[in-house]
């Protein structure tokens, strides 16, 4: 349910559910975190979703069996980040909750122009990731980030690309290509520039 490929310095990495909007099982967010901590020779990742949703997030039956507090969210999350590539997340539909924070965790994030945001982590009971809320913060700031939060606000792309939680809205059809484009300056350039670009970008 998790795909990989490689194309040498590239890696695209692709959540592979779509009969259940790509809501991650306990062994789907083990094996994301185990290949964000594996790609240190990956130059650039591509991260994106099978379908009509990028993802809903935890899978609620498991979520409830105590899924929220596994440890693999903020292993995923903080591998995503410390990484030397070039992060993009590739959205091609809504995403809710866990599929925010594996967003936030990329350097880009381009969307579809019929995603949604949300993060109904208040009204479900459950305490969103810590890295989450810092990454969110960073980049709508603090009053946005409870409106999310919060106030369970639901974004659609146009809102999400005015407070910045996105980069680009780009047509469905051109997603994949429009990432390919993103990091291909990073996978032609000299590594040791690249991560030093990466590096002074921090």
């Amino acid at each position: 349910m998790i795909r990989l490929e490689k194309e040498g310095g590239l890696w695209i990495v692709t959540l592979d559910r779509p009969d259940k909007a790509n809501a991650l099982t306990p062994a789907m967010l083990a094996r994301l975190a185990d290949i964000a901590e594996s790609a240190t020779q990956a130059r650039a990742l591509i991260l994106t979703g099978e379908g009509r949703v990028f993802s809903a997030g935890a899978d609620l039956d498991a979520a409830r069996a105590g899924m929220t507090l596994s440890p693999d969210w903020e292993r995923l999350s903080n591998a995503l980040a410390a990484l030397p590539a070039l992060k993009v997340a590739a959205l091609n539909g809504t995403l809710a909750g866990g599929g925010v924070g594996m967003a936030l965790a990329c350097d880009l994030r381009i969307a579809v122009p019929g995603a949604r945001f949300f993060y109904p982590v208040m009204r479900l009971g459950f305490l969103p990731q810590p890295s989450d809320c810092r990454r969110l913060v960073a980049l709508v700031g603090p009053a946005r980030a409870r409106l999310i939060l919060m106030a369970g606000a639901r974004l659609d792309a146009d809102e999400a690309l005015a407070i910045g939680l996105i980069d680009r809205i780009v047509p469905a059809q051109d997603l994949m290509a429009t990432a390919r484009e993103l990091v291909a300056d990073v996978l032609a350039a000299d590594p040791d520039i690249a991560q030093g670009i990466a590096r002074l970008c921090s």
